[in-house]
């Protein structure tokens, strides 16, 4: 089997780039206007509080040592920020969600290289969507990811309505020991199933956080899950909370929390209205498992404002392309697990293994040509995505570059959700449509990175 090699890849994500240069989509999705000063994102290692034993060793994130920043940004304008990398060992930034141009996707090899310690890569695009997204290494990632490097993204946009207060939650797991330091990040024998779950929840890297909040105000909670393996079943006690947003795109018609599932890459915009009463707590749950567990709260302080969540204007919609759908060409993409055993060779290194494939081949599959996508699609032109998961197991698949709709579910009653990440349910078969409307290569991948790792990775072509 040809092995897949720098020089193959770097080929083909130089002609996507030239492409799309030529086609001036770096106006569209990538840079376009003056450009800003970049925020300096250096990567590091550092130590961290985690639990009570002690300080957590070789904990990795970007900054001054504490949790990654969280970004902002402002969609329609320019944003620049310039990776530094002062880890001993290779790394990117993946901007998760954004509809950017490809050579600032941030994947190893297929659309930029390594970034090497002691280099730097500058990153410069305008991103088209506002909405709550987040940013991690495409490089190691089992690793880099789970030893802390994800952070939250934020874009804004100025006709937003008006809220009380806002609180970002990066919602994250960590495998660590009773002396609160790193253990091996995964199980064979879990990776082959639902993946290897963390022993310590966070959100904002602390144990059930407590945030203050105006009484009765209306509260905007970005949460992101940024976690490896982690699947939540969310519901809030104590407080109203509506939905407004999932995945960074205005929901089509807002709705109560009551109880939602959500995975790995994907994120939830909530409207939280606050008791009335100082001291009164609204409490954010995980009922996912044998009892239900805090992830964070929010205290009301001060007199009520005696805001109404019915009162908040609706948030704009992003500028997604709407799919033809009665010219959509349909492209099966088959989940499943693999009977190999040997070591899956993934976009950038190897946890040994494979046991995940999609359309029955582990990345990058015993084919001719390792670096062959699973379609390659013409610009402009409508698809839809016929996913169907043959496993007893979850899957949240991601696509990188473009947004989707989700138009039917074999096994449940579908909103039509713009979306970038789609959580597959066990035997489901879904549908997703979209427009090719972003130039290059780009990753289609499941998001438990113990899947992605050991196979469940592959990408499309857009030319």
């Amino acid at each position: 089997m040809p092995l897949l090699t720098r020089r193959n890849l770097l080929k083909v994500s130089a002609v996507a780039g030239a492409y799309s240069a030529g086609m001036g989509i770096a106006g569209k999705f990538g840079f376009a206007g003056s450009a800003p000063e970049p925020q300096v994102l250096k990567a590091v290692k550092t130590e961290a509080s985690l639990t009570a034993a002690g300080p957590t060793r070789d904990v990795m994130t970007w900054g001054d040592g504490g949790p990654p920043p969280v970004l902002r940004m402002t969609r329609g304008r320019p944003y620049a920020a310039r990776l530094t990398n002062a880890l001993d060992e290779p790394t990117t930034i993946h901007w998760h969600g954004l509809r950017i141009d490809n050579r600032m996707d941030g994947v190893p090899f297929m659309t930029q290289p390594y970034v090497y310690t002691g280099d730097s890569f500058d990153y410069a695009f305008t991103p088209p969507d506002a909405g709550t997204f987040w940013y991690h290494p495409h490089c190691n990632t089992l690793t880099q990811m789970g030893r802390g490097m994800t952070g939250v993204i934020v874009i804004e946009d100025p006709a937003d309505p008006t809220f009380d207060a806002e609180i970002a939650l990066n919602m994250r797991d960590w495998r660590l020991g009773g002396d609160g330091q790193f253990i091996a990040p995964f199980r064979p024998r879990e990776a082959a199933k639902t993946g290897t779950y963390g022993t310590v929840r966070t959100a904002n890297w602390q144990q059930e956080p407590q945030y203050d909040a105006p009484a009765g105000g209306l509260v905007r909670l970005r949460i992101a899950v940024t976690d490896v393996t982690r699947v939540f079943s969310l519901r809030m006690e104590g407080a109203k909370a509506t939905v407004i947003a999932i995945d960074g795109n205005p929901v089509p018609q807002r709705f109560p929390l009551d109880l939602l599932q959500i995975g790995p890459g994907q994120r939830l915009d909530l409207a939280v209205r606050m008791p009335d009463s100082e001291g009164g707590v609204a409490i954010l749950e995980d009922i996912r498992g044998t009892t239900p567990k805090t992830i964070a709260s929010l205290r009301a302080v001060g007199q009520s404002l005696k805001r109404n969540a019915g009162d908040l204007a609706p948030l704009a919609a992003n500028p997604v392309a709407q799919a033809d759908l009665s010219a959509a060409e349909k492209i099966p993409l088959v989940l499943s697990a693999t009977a190999e055993s040997a070591s899956v060779d993934s976009i950038c290194g190897t946890l040994g293994f494979s046991f995940w494939a999609i359309n029955r081949l582990p990345w990058p599959g015993d084919i001719a040509d390792p670096t062959a996508p699973l379609a390659e699609l013409k610009l402009g032109k409508s698809y839809i995505f016929q996913l169907e998961n043959l496993t007893p197991h979850l899957h949240p698949i991601h696509l990188h570059g473009m947004s989707f709709t989700v138009i039917s579910s074999s096994t449940r009653e579908v909103m039509p959700l713009v979306s970038d990440t789609y959580l597959v349910q066990p035997d489901e078969k879904v549908e997703l449509a979209f427009v090719a409307d972003n130039p290059g290569n780009w990753v289609l991948h499941c998001h438990i990175i113990e899947h992605q790792k050991t196979g469940m990775t592959s990408y499309v072509r857009v030319v």
